[in-house]
């Protein structure tokens, strides 16, 4: 899917808005009214969809500090389509997991888990990290919830069908994991599809 650079966006909307109400006080309506279309159109596009497209780019290469900062550019995260609003959370959560801040990545996480996440693979990566952080923690019982709640998803994406199995294996294995200091979950640089924009 085509993403405007967000800085390109607001040169838009400002242009539209701005210029179109400019023409049309200037020149008459039907000179200023399609700016004025075209800088509401952007708008609503930065205020229901966000910048989580362009984050999930940056996340995908790796550039935690850059999607972090780009999600900071979102309005209102709550005024998110519901959608956008999951995955805002969810790239907030691993973010925060892969600069090694496991208490703010399990607040990201949890308050995308309260959002309904699209599709079955995207939930059960979401349910695999909160599984994560139980177990690494030491709270079987809620990482067995996680995990029972990822083990209903039709998963059908190789990488996180993977995950799910190591997870499986060492879960199984509590002992030993809990060792080891290591349970498999969602790495957070690891190859993940964008997230599709409505």
């Amino acid at each position: 899917m085509l993403t405007i650079n967000i800085y390109l966006k607001f040169a838009l909307i400002a242009v539209g808005l701005a210029g179109g109400i400019a023409l049309w006080a200037t020149m008459g309506v039907w000179y200023g009214i399609w700016f004025v279309i075209l800088g509401l159109v952007m708008l609503a596009t930065y205020i229901f969809l966000g910048t989580v497209q362009s984050a999930a780019e940056m996340l995908q290469q790796s550039d935690f500090e850059g999607a972090n900062q780009r999600l900071n550019l979102t309005f209102k995260p709550e005024w998110l389509y519901a959608t956008n609003r999951a995955y805002f959370y969810m790239i907030k959560g691993s973010t925060a997991l892969a600069q090694k801040n496991v208490e703010e990545g399990e607040k990201w996480l949890k308050k995308a888990e309260e959002v309904e996440v699209p599709t079955d693979n995207e939930r059960a990566m979401l349910q695999l990290q909160l599984a994560n952080i139980a177990a690494s923690k030491g709270r079987w019982k809620q990482a067995e919830r996680h995990y029972r709640v990822a083990k209903g998803c039709k998963i059908t994406e190789p990488n996180i069908k993977e995950q799910f199995n190591m997870f499986e294996k060492q879960f199984k294995n509590r002992g030993a994991a809990k060792q080891s200091g290591q349970m498999g979950g969602f790495r957070p640089g690891g190859k993940r599809r964008r997230p599709k924009m409505r």
